[in-house]
């Protein structure tokens, strides 16, 4: 059954959108060519969207002759702001954007262990709305026939722990300070126009990984997330599987050998995060004389992680002092420490490759990203150990590649779904 007329400029007017937000501003004949569309058809959708005050002319094109066809289209960015949190247990970090992903503000803060739910939830509160207030300042004045120019549309939010599929809600979880509940409803009461999108964080790194990132080139892999917690993010087919109750990933719990138990379903500890959490890694550390300094806002398990690929490195390079020592970023240390380094670093893959192994002889993603504190620590130093374990490990042939997106992973997974839901409402043709 054909389409109706309709429908027919709704399947238009966003195709015309996507281009122009991927390909940026574009003339009438560029949408043309792009489209398959007929020159009227596309004189007609530029038409009705500059007029519901979704596109604007931007400029004029060198290559044509002044006039209407000269016109440069680009999708009007400041028609609604949106923002991305990142939730930890040690803070909160928030991005406010424009509707093509200008960055108008951004900013953090630490919440401390002692912190009660109440304050933490105002902390975190006063940080959102101080950055939307300074994205408002910047972004520019209102303009066309939109009532709620500008407005803060979406919040996309990425915290650690299970989503309820069924209703979008964090899952209760003793793992996870109160705060982190509370914060999600005390957002919706104080932005009570915003639409709140809530989602795991390492759904949202993979979803950035695969945008932006290390999986640009891949429609299905599986991200494993290696930081104060372990989990995995699975993508198939360009699509990002949460599972029947949004568990997907929780390879805490993975039962694997080298443990003194099994995990419970009230506990991962004796699974593959007794393994390869941050508490075990610097335990691992410690047993092979593995020690860092570094800035207070790394996690201590990632600082050791970094401290000993750059020892590694330091000494494949030769930067030694006089008295052949290794020089790794203004820290020494003797020879001794860069054999510590390589044994540290070969004990931590032979535990992460167990995780590893396990995903792919289910799932066969072909690509294994590290992220996390501790894999994007590791970098492609931590990442070709793993490779080399699994390829004698798995049958299955495995790329295993590092995080390239460092600690704005989450913020961008966050900032992209929150871009996409705006769309999806903004793009309709009810909105217009």
């Amino acid at each position: 059954m054909p389409a109706s007329p309709s429908t027919a400029r709704a399947i238009n007017d966003r195709l015309a959108l996507r281009l122009l937000q991927q390909e940026g501003p574009l003339t009438a004949g560029q949408l043309k060519q792009l489209t398959g569309l007929s020159r009227p058809t596309v004189a007609d959708l530029v038409e009705r969207l500059a007029a519901s005050g979704l596109i604007e002319v931007v400029g004029e094109s060198g290559e044509q002759r002044r006039g209407p066809n000269a016109k440069v289209y680009g999708i009007v960015a400041d028609r609604a702001h949106l923002a991305a949190l990142d939730v930890r247990t040690e803070g909160v970090s928030v991005v406010v954007s424009d509707l093509l992903g200008r960055v108008l503000a951004e900013a953090s803060v630490p919440i401390g262990d002692g912190t009660g739910t109440g304050p933490a939830v105002e902390q975190a509160v006063t940080l959102v709305e101080r950055a939307v207030k300074e994205a408002g300042a910047l972004a520019a004045p209102p303009r066309g026939p939109v009532r709620e120019w500008g407005r803060l549309h979406t919040v996309g939010i990425g915290v650690p722990g299970l989503i309820d599929p069924a209703d979008g809600e964090l899952r209760d979880s003793s793992g996870l300070p109160e705060w982190h509940r509370r914060l999600v409803a005390a957002l919706q009461e104080r932005l009570p126009d915003a639409r709140l999108s809530v989602e795991n964080e390492t759904n949202l790194a993979a979803l950035a990984e695969m945008r932006d990132g290390a999986t640009r080139d891949r429609d299905t892999f599986v991200l494993l997330w290696l930081g104060m917690g372990i989990g995995a993010a699975v993508v198939l087919d360009g699509r990002l599987r949460r599972g029947a109750s949004g568990g997907t990933g929780e390879l805490g719990f993975l039962p694997v050998p080298g443990t003194a138990g099994l995990p419970s379903a009230t506990g991962c500890e004796g699974g593959f995060h007794s393994l390869a959490g941050a508490a075990a890694i610097a335990t691992l550390a410690a047993e092979h004389g593995v020690t860092a300094s570094g800035a207070a806002d790394e996690p201590h398990a990632a600082r050791l992680v970094r401290a000993a690929v750059g020892r590694v490195a330091a000494a494949a390079e030769g930067v030694l002092d006089a008295a052949g020592r290794v020089i790794d970023g203004g820290a020494e240390g003797p020879a001794a420490e860069v054999e510590a380094a390589h044994r540290f670093l070969d004990a931590l893959a032979d535990r992460v490759v167990l995780g590893a192994a396990a995903v792919v002889s289910v799932l066969d993603p072909g690509c294994v990203v590290l992220a996390g504190e501790v894999g994007r620590a590791g970098g492609d130093e931590l990442a070709a150990r793993v490779h080399m374990r699994l390829t004698r490990m798995s049958p299955l042939p495995t790329e295993v590649r590092a995080s390239s997106l460092g600690g704005g992973a989450v913020l961008r997974g966050a900032l992209l779904t929150a871009r996409a839901r705006a769309q999806e409402e903004l793009f309709a043709p009810g909105d217009r």
